[in-house]
């Protein structure tokens, strides 16, 4: 089957195995699609290649197994597993993307990333991940112990949950001067992202020019799953 699918925001945790199970069920039943793109957030949290990963090791061999049957798995970082590096890429034999990478989606030159720097109007957030995404400072805490870790991400989530019950929903939201200008750098008339859980086909044009955003939806309750051929693509939703 001619497909490319797309994939973000799966959030996979040991709390939620049943998300878990779908999502190697997903995967064990794409063994004929050209590639699998991952935008981020694969994991709820990962605190480096050294994490035990308990409950998580099926979506692993899963994606191992994928790419051991001839077909390219990509992942680019998200917010929630920025720390995903060299070992998993090895292990799984996947390969990690810039942050923004243009790729050739059957002709059409397209423009994937996660997209939380789309949102530039959550100027606290902003902050925060230019801060935690300094070399040094991932350096720094990969020194850490693994126990360390655990509990500064489990700090983390906990502020996270907090600052986002106190924003604005617009405010999470991707800002659309900032697609425009991004989509305008690289010279696309087509975007793919998650980040923002907002699952949606969004039609629009810059400069008199028609173009096209997809949004992918989380895996916290179903998966969302973006396929596209050489005739067109449906953004589905599948049951857990």
């Amino acid at each position: 089957m001619t497909q490319t699918l797309f994939v973000s925001d799966l959030h996979l945790d040991q709390k939620r195995p049943h998300i878990i199970a779908a999502f190697c069920h997903f995967l064990q039943g794409i063994e004929n699609t050209d590639a699998l793109y991952i935008l981020g957030d694969l994991f709820e949290s990962w605190i480096g290649d050294d994490d035990p990963a308990i409950g998580l090791q099926p979506v692993i061999e899963s994606i191992r197994q994928l790419s051991l049957a001839n077909v390219p798995v990509y992942f680019i970082h998200g917010n929630r597993d920025f720390l995903i590096g060299k070992t998993f890429e090895n292990l799984t034999q996947c390969k990690i993307l810039q942050e923004e990478t243009v790729v050739d989606l059957y002709g059409t030159p397209a423009l994937v990333m996660h997209g939380d720097t789309l949102c530039t109007d959550d100027i606290a957030y902003q902050k925060y991940r230019a801060r935690v995404r300094n070399r040094w400072v991932k350096k720094a805490v990969l020194m850490l112990s693994v126990r360390q870790r655990l509990r500064i991400a489990q700090r983390l989530r906990d502020k996270s949950i907090a600052a986002t019950q106190s924003k604005q929903p617009e405010i999470m939201d991707v800002n659309l001067h900032a697609v425009r200008q991004t989509m305008l750098r690289y010279g696309v008339k087509f975007l793919i992202h998650g980040h923002t859980h907002r699952p949606a086909i969004h039609d629009f044009t810059i400069d008199g020019n028609a173009c096209r955003r997809i949004v992918l939806g989380d895996w916290y309750e179903q998966g969302s799953v973006l396929k596209c051929t050489p005739e067109a693509m449906h953004l589905e939703t599948l049951c857990a």
